[in-house]
């Protein structure tokens, strides 16, 4: 789970990281009356989305007046703004930070996140901060420094000190870029986070180490026990099809395709997913219903599906063992009915009761295509994605 760079903040604060003074505002008459409580003659309006890259996409302005403030926020909230991360379609930005400007004299890069092909914490840091570290990485990866976490014993001082001065700070900052540091995996720690980046961190002309951008993302397998953490979610930025999933205890993630997917089983919704692209598919989703597929869970988990209007044809492949296949069937047949479906679906059977579930489906008189294997199945839901094309083009 993500959350806003200005929630970052607040949580880092609170961890001894030093910030700039900024408020929040979701109005243009709120913007402008936070630059007003704000000491300075120069206001930093940035854009609230869940992306990376907001200077790129216009979403971060620098304004010299109340005025400026004004025309900033005006052409910020509401519009949607488009970055590499964000994909086509963008985010929707409903909120604004106003930030004091900055002195900046250099810009330092720091990150925490987990490794878990080394099953660690991570310390990434550089000199060189402001830009993108993926690019960074490539073009002069000398200019990274990675530091591992053990982590039966956490961050140590020396290995605090021992990122401080790669990132080049001075003796008089040594000691308060090691309570930045440390405080920083504190709170990775602390709140089950699994990626914390402050990019820029950056060394004023005033000789403070202030973090200019904070980005962090938690598990959301330990939201349960970090409740304030979960009331952060802005739910604005996330696909309305993943909220709605994960209200229903489903496993979902959409995609761009047109070929809708229900399927039981993580592995096995990846394999399906790759099979349609063989078949030459763009799958629209990923949906894992789990192992306890009731006949009202299979419904949920149709109706979330074609709430997408792009979906030209759905596929459902489940490999019942916890499962039943009459139970999977009972319930493909009974949301086909109550959803009055217009797209093509296919459905391929596979383990307990396989027989009962295929003569469910049957004896529905339901016009539904059956299909024996994983590969017959991406097969003919990819025909029939294509033949409603034909016939709606």
């Amino acid at each position: 789970m993500d959350i806003h760079e200005y929630q970052a903040k607040e949580i880092l604060a609170e961890y001894g990281v030093k910030i700039a003074e900024g408020g929040l505002a979701y109005t243009v008459e709120e913007a402008v009356q936070r630059s007003r409580e704000i000491d300075g003659n120069v206001w930093v309006v940035k854009a609230q989305i869940h992306s990376g890259a907001r200077g790129k996409a216009g979403g971060i302005k620098v304004c010299r007046t109340h005025d400026e403030v004004e025309a900033a926020a005006e052409a910020l909230l509401g519009k949607r703004l488009v970055t590499h991360q964000t994909g086509p379609g963008g985010k929707m930005c409903t909120r604004l930070y106003i930030e004091a400007g900055t002195d900046i004299a250099r810009e330092l890069y720091l990150s925490f996140m987990i490794d878990r092909s080394h099953e660690r914490v991570i310390m990434v840091g550089s000199a060189q901060g402001g830009m993108e570290i993926e690019r960074l990485a490539a073009t002069n990866p000398d200019a990274i420094v990675k530091i591992y976490v053990e982590p039966a014993v956490g961050l140590q001082d020396f290995q605090a000190r021992t990122m401080a001065f790669a990132l080049g700070v001075g003796e008089d900052l040594l000691n308060h870029a090691v309570k930045t540091i440390k405080g920083c995996y504190r709170a990775l720690r602390d709140l089950d986070a699994n990626i914390l980046e402050i990019n820029p961190l950056v060394v004023t002309k005033n000789n403070e180490l202030l973090a200019l951008d904070a980005k962090m993302s938690f598990d959301e397998n330990a939201l349960f026990r970090r409740h304030r953490i979960a009331e952060l979610r802005d739910k604005t930025q996330i696909d309305p099809r993943e909220v709605a999933a994960a209200e229903a205890g489903l496993s979902y993630v959409g995609l761009d395709g047109d070929i809708g997917c229900m399927i039981n089983g993580a592995g096995l919704a990846m394999a399906t997913m790759d099979m349609i692209k063989l078949a030459g598919g763009e799958p629209a989703n990923f949906l894992d219903v789990g192992g306890g597929a009731s006949a009202e869970r299979t419904e949920k988990a149709f109706r979330l599906v074609l709430a997408d209007e792009g979906v030209k044809a759905m596929l459902v492949n489940i490999f019942a063992g916890i499962n039943r296949c009459d139970w999977i069937a009972e319930g493909v047949v009974q949301a086909v009915k109550n959803i009055d479906m217009k797209v093509p679906l296919v459905v391929r059977l596979s383990g307990t009761n396989v027989e009962e579930g295929q003569r469910i489906i049957a004896d529905s008189g339901l016009p539904i295509i059956t299909a024996e294997t994983l590969a017959d199945a991406a097969e003919k839901v990819v025909q029939a994605r294509n033949e409603m094309v034909a016939k709606q083009g």
